[in-house]
């Protein structure tokens, strides 16, 4: 890797009349996020433009912003995201959702660090100024990324805590919310595997199947996201990627965001979820779902 030489490659692909489209996707998707960085620097320092400037100026619509994307550092990718579903027009929750309900403590936590540092608001005040109710208080909940990381499982409060979400729900009229937020959003994740077991014993039903019967709108999503981010990180993505394709037109924000920051972490597994849970590769649903260079970038991101 000579982050020179992409730099040149990068600046020839946009110098002159038009622009070749395929050069900037076969050098950029092949580089791994820090690569990309060391790139960045080095066309300031070798050519003096801000590269990010000279791609904007070149490219345009979802093709760029997935381009973008794939410059941005991953934590300020996430920042940026967080910060257009509160600022934009009307709020996106199920952005907040995604990405508060999957991270980890640490990059939870640099996440706020890094909003405050762009922003000069906290994620929480923004998130406390633009929702309400319930889903307010759980997205509050995950944004102090103080989930318990241990793994111990306490049999007696596993039982203890499965009875508590049965009785916050399925047992009484009407649903405490704050029961189910306290326990999804705080306890350790081998704990909580081992409380919806007991749970399913209690309710005969599974803790999903009660979230879904129980609450409605972005707080079921929000609660229903926690479960299974917990369950399988993986089948979560594929999910979200699958509704934001299925259907009439296409949910091109989420698209972007999990091609984008997950092509590092867990695509593949990501992929073979989607293959198992839909009958169909992810590959085959981007191609018949995007087009052009958009298309082609996304297919390079997914991979085989």
């Amino acid at each position: 890797f000579s982050a020179e030489q992409e730099a040149q490659a990068l600046r020839k692909a946009m110098k002159g009349f038009g622009t070749d489209e395929d050069a900037i996707i076969e050098t950029l998707t092949k580089l791994n996020v820090s690569q990309r960085q060391q790139v960045l620097i080095t066309y300031k320092s070798t050519i003096g433009r801000d590269l990010i400037d000279d791609l904007k100026s070149e490219l345009s619509g979802n093709f760029e912003r997935v381009i973008v994307g794939l410059m941005t550092p991953t934590t300020m990718y996430d920042v940026h995201e967080l910060r257009r579903a509160l600022k934009g027009a009307g709020t996106d929750e199920g952005c907040l959702i995604e990405i508060l309900a999957s991270r980890t403590n640490t990059e939870i936590r640099h996440i706020n660090e890094n909003y405050k540092l762009q922003y000069g608001s906290t994620l929480e005040d923004d998130i406390v100024s633009d929702t309400s109710s319930m889903l307010r208080r759980v997205l509050v909940s995950l944004a102090t990324g103080n989930r318990d990381e241990g793994t111990f499982v306490d049999e007696a409060l596993a039982q203890q805590d499965a009875q508590c979400l049965y009785e916050a729900g399925e047992k009484k009229w009407g649903t405490d919310e704050v029961q189910f937020m306290s326990i999804l959003c705080t306890r350790n994740r081998c704990h909580l595997l081992r409380v919806f077991d007991v749970y399913r014993g209690i309710a005969n039903k599974d803790i999903t199947e009660s979230i879904k019967s129980e609450m409605s709108g972005d707080l079921e999503d929000a609660l229903l996201a926690v479960v299974k981010c917990l369950r399988n990180k993986p089948a979560y993505f594929a999910e979200r990627l699958y509704k934001s394709m299925k259907g009439l037109g296409t949910d091109d924000s989420t698209l972007i965001r999990v091609m984008v920051s997950r092509s590092e972490i867990d695509m593949l597994y990501i992929r073979r979820e989607f293959l198992a849970t839909y009958g169909k590769s992810l590959h085959s649903f981007i191609k018949g779902d995007c087009s052009g260079d958009y298309r082609k970038v996304l297919l390079r991101l997914c991979g085989g």
